[in-house]
């Protein structure tokens, strides 16, 4: 889940406001100056994100996770705090504004996860480092050699890195100690094999490459010992996963930036968990007679949405044409996009389809890479996962779940006119802000908002078939919400969680207890869909209200989008400013 969160930083740009008068170039103001030092500072403070997003300055850095880097933190961010207080909020330009919320949000909850959060001492998966060595391997962002040495420099400190975790952590979590282990053991091979291999291409002399492994050996040595220490690790009064619900309210509250608190957005998740139940009952009664002539109905509401759904999930692609359907597809919603004018799609930011890369490899699905905000000329890619060698039966279980339907949706979600399109316009900016703080919220909300918007103008003619499918998608963020609020602020189970899942959101049994695991190492990210859903929609309402006889959705989407990944509630303020 560290390694899927990360995916999301990568991918997440940032575009200027050019239709509301505000920046299209950087300007030297002084808030412009404040924000540029607070960017140097940190990624001197945190070179790995630096990493992720680009900036590779300190990629060979490896700070120690220990009580002297901690207080310098703190230091950086209460002096970044007095600077920050010294500027007017109401004088800024409106970008400037959303700049100035993202860092005081950025700085406030920095103190609240190192004073109050301090999942350092709880948290063993939270000491992983390998994943951001292996991007430094994999991604070309410079000459293997160079990336090599850095990778080198950067091994030195793992020895002392993991002397000072085991320092560090206090009564962890069961689930969070069993998820480190997992990803050391899963990933030590970056570090005793894929270098060896890089090594290998990179023509590195001989008596270098020597000195090179004899690091290896080394950093292998440290890692295996603090996964053995995990292991017998003696914790007979462990502090739950759960977070409670002052730590839950205080985290949304930073991570989501809602207008909304956490238990609003669960009690309106299962507002509309009722109503999409009603909406798939009715579309289910109509479709009965087409598919099942006139046998019974289910008498029961639930079972009878299921068994509809089970007989319109048998259409499918073949195993081998899962990669090219998505291909197809993808021009089909460009040409609907223009068709009904629903926003403007650049011509000139081409989207590759790819074979999802070997180390990013996980399950079979697609998910969309975007340049990041130092390469913003790169290209995006639609990674599509293969089902290459997969048994039949679980194969046939995953096409099922994307069907000729849902995979329409998730081409929606994850391209056009979803994340690709909103990162395309995300990119035309010069601020860095909004992209290194970039809001998952909104991100994850718009995807879901297009989804809806595209069937609401008719894409896949009114099918009452696709409109089902289209419920039993959102449904997935309607209850990733409850689910993740019912486990970490109460007493959800892992029975109850799969229940909730299978029964009243027709997912299949793996993908339930799948994501019973992940609401168990992770916490709020899973409210972010449904939350960004739910205010995108909220402001549209308001907006047209607003605008009367002169609305018009293309222009909203535009306007929307030219506000960047910002927190909803921000651009709220913007957009229906008098």
């Amino acid at each position: 889940m560290k390694n899927y969160l990360l995916g999301i930083l990568l991918v997440l740009t940032i575009v200027g406001c050019k239709k509301d008068g505000t920046q299209t170039q950087e300007e030297s103001s002084p808030f412009d100056k404040f924000k540029q030092q607070f960017i140097d500072g940190l990624w001197k403070h945190n070179p790995d994100w630096a990493s992720s997003v680009g900036y590779h300055q300190y990629d060979s850095v490896l700070v120690l996770p220990n009580d002297a880097s901690r207080a310098d933190q703190v230091a950086f961010i209460k002096s970044q705090q007095s600077q920050l207080a010294g500027f007017d909020i109401k004088k800024l330009p409106a970008a400037n504004q959303i700049d100035y919320h993202l860092i005081q949000n950025q700085i406030q909850s920095s103190l609240w996860q190192i004073d109050t959060l301090k999942a350092y001492q709880w948290d063993p998966s939270s000491y992983n480092i390998i994943g951001n060595f292996a991007f430094i391997l994999n991604e070309n962002y410079a000459p293997l050699p160079k990336r090599v040495k850095s990778f080198y420099e950067k091994m030195a400190n793992i020895p002392a890195y993991y002397a000072e975790a085991k320092k560090q952590i206090k009564n962890p979590v069961v689930e969070l100690t069993s998820l480190a282990i997992e990803q050391h053991t899963g990933g030590l091979s970056v570090i005793e094999k894929d270098f060896a291999d890089s090594l290998k291409k990179a023509n590195i002399p001989a008596t270098e490459q020597k000195a090179m492994l004899a690091r290896v050996k080394t950093s292998v040595a440290a890692i295996n010992n603090f996964t053995q220490w995990l292991k017998d690790l003696k914790n007979p009064t462990p502090r739950s996963f759960r977070l409670g619900k002052d730590l839950y309210a205080k985290k949304f509250k930073y991570d989501i930036q809602s207008a909304y608190s956490a238990k609003q957005i669960y009690d309106s998740a299962m507002v509309r968990k009722k109503y999409v139940h009603s909406q798939m009952f009715n579309l289910s009664k109509q479709l009965w007679p087409k598919y099942f002539g006139k046998s019974n109905m289910p008498a029961d509401t639930l079972q009878l949405i299921s068994k509809v759904i089970d007989t319109l999930s048998v259409k499918h692609a073949k195993p081998e044409d899962f990669q090219s359907t998505i291909e197809k597809t993808l021009p089909q919603l460009v040409d609907f996009v223009k068709q009904k004018n629903l926003l403007y799609i650049d011509p000139t930011k081409p989207l590759v389809v790819r074979k999802e890369p070997g180390y990013m490899a996980g399950v079979a699905g697609a998910s969309c890479s975007s340049p990041g905000p130092y390469d913003k000329g790169g290209n995006t890619y639609f990674n599509v996962g293969s089902l290459a060698g997969w048994p039949k039966e679980k194969a046939e279980s995953y096409l099922r779940e994307y069907n000729q339907y849902m995979l329409q949706i998730l081409c929606i979600h994850e391209a056009i006119p979803g994340h690709y399109t909103q990162m395309v316009y995300a990119n035309q900016s010069p601020s860095l802000i909004k992209a290194i703080l970039a809001n998952g919220a909104m991100v994850e909300g718009w995807a879901v908002y297009t989804e809806q918007m595209m069937l609401d103008n008719g894409y896949g003619n009114n099918e009452p078939e696709m409109w089902l499918m289209w419920y039993k998608w959102n449904l997935r963020s309607v209850c990733n919400t409850i689910l993740d609020y019912s486990v970490h602020t109460g007493t959800m189970n892992r029975d109850e969680v799969v229940k909730l899942l299978t029964k009243e959101a027709f997912q299949q049994q793996a993908e339930a207890e799948g994501k019973w695991k992940r609401a168990s190492v992770t916490s709020v990210q899973l409210t972010s869909y449904y939350t960004g859903y739910k205010e995108i929609t909220d402001l549209r309402n308001a907006y047209k209200k607003k605008m009367g006889s002169a609305y018009k959705l293309k222009e909203f989407n535009e306007k929307f989008l030219s506000y960047g990944s910002a927190p909803v509630k921000y651009i709220k303020e913007l957009m229906l400013a008098k």
